[in-house]
């Protein structure tokens, strides 16, 4: 009884506790984890329909991203972690990231209608 009273009680202040996820060593600006977050999306879904497209073209979506954004594993898995510990800021991330992914969408749908009519006129 007493380790499930102890067990209950770290979980409410753990729970509580202000920031449970130290800040990382190299925090990066909010914006770029969105843009990450981003990226990885596009890449997933490019493996997931093309899975041919990454191999053949030699890219590893861990290396590609780390590259791009000039960072190490730690440095992405601590920035991951820290934002996840705070679920509605990732929750808002997460949804910019969801609201370009369907702007983009709506962009290249209309593209292909234009293209598939004959017109030339660029979308703004």
């Amino acid at each position: 009884m007493k380790k499930v009273v102890f067990l209950i009680v770290s979980m409410v202040l753990f729970s509580c506790s202000e920031k449970p996820v130290p800040e990382p060593d190299m925090l990066l600006e909010e914006e770029v984890m969105v843009a990450i977050l981003y990226d990885t999306a596009i890449l997933q879904a490019v493996e997931a329909y093309l899975p041919d497209k990454l191999t053949t073209n030699n890219i590893k979506i861990k290396n590609y991203i780390y590259s791009k954004y000039n960072i190490d594993s730690v440095t992405y898995y601590q920035n991951q972690r820290y934002y996840a510990s705070d679920s509605r800021k990732y929750r808002d991330m997460h949804t910019e990231v969801m609201e370009r992914l369907e702007f983009e969408k709506t962009k290249t749908d209309t593209l292909l209608k234009q293209e598939k009519m004959g017109s030339k006129e660029p979308i703004k």
